[in-house]
């Protein structure tokens, strides 16, 4: 048997929501949309990870999502312009990540981060 991927399923009856945040900020694709459930991700960009944590690091909250970019200062950018508020950072981590948190419209913690290269 071979994982080929695991999704995060946010319940919400406001499904309309995620676009702004995911789509229009985040600038991820809408895969799948039957009204009921909307999927978004990025083209040939699929991997399969699950992280457990007792805290976020840095003694930050544990983060409800991590969702790595390319450019985590244009991702902060996009997320202040779109009116999102930051709750943590950006920060550059010991462990080697530029990171921030923001909330998105679920109420859910996002850690937006990218690796240092």
């Amino acid at each position: 048997m071979k994982v080929k991927r695991i999704v995060a399923n946010i319940e919400t009856n406001r499904i309309e929501d995620a676009a702004r945040f995911y789509r229009d900020a985040l600038g991820l694709e809408l895969w799948m949309d039957h009204g009921w459930i909307a999927t978004y991700g990025a083209s040939g960009e699929m991997n399969v990870q699950i992280s457990f944590a007792s805290q976020g690091g840095s003694n930050t909250p544990t983060p409800d999502l991590s969702i790595e970019v390319d450019d985590v200062d244009e991702a902060l950018a996009r997320m202040k312009e779109a009116g999102f508020p930051i709750e943590y950072g950006p920060a550059d981590e010991p462990w080697g990540v530029r990171r921030f948190y923001v909330r998105d419209p679920f109420g859910k913690l996002v850690n937006v981060l990218a690796h240092a290269e």
